[in-house]
């Protein structure tokens, strides 16, 4: 089981730029790495990262083998309604690893 954290901040004011934060634990293996006999670990990272704000997309991130292991991923997005933001992350395997956290967006008093 992968494990993935999230930081998402709420409640947030109505049009306030929001830092969010996302880890999931991968090995991003590179291809590059072997073994005691020489064989090379198969290359596995996290190719692709998406995330969506009640169902559009607001970020999309291609990720090569240079990213580290437990990849650490910020973003900022505006606060615009309450809802949900999906997240998903595609590694070389085909593997879809996927969590969500809701956002509560309250107007300025």
């Amino acid at each position: 089981m992968t494990t993935i954290r999230l930081s998402v901040p709420s409640p947030v004011k109505r049009g306030d730029i929001v830092e969010i934060k996302t880890l999931i634990m991968h090995p991003m293996e590179t291809g590059f790495r072997s073994d005691s006999m020489g064989k090379l670990f198969p290359k596995r990272i996290i190719n692709l990262f998406e995330c969506t704000y009640n169902d559009v997309e607001v970020v999309r991130m291609e990720l090569e083998s240079g990213v580290a292991p437990n990849p650490f991923l910020t973003f900022f997005i505006e606060a615009k309604d309450s809802g949900s933001l999906k997240f998903r992350w595609h590694d070389d395997n085909g593997e879809i690893y996927e969590d969500s956290a809701p956002i509560e967006v309250v107007d300025a008093a």
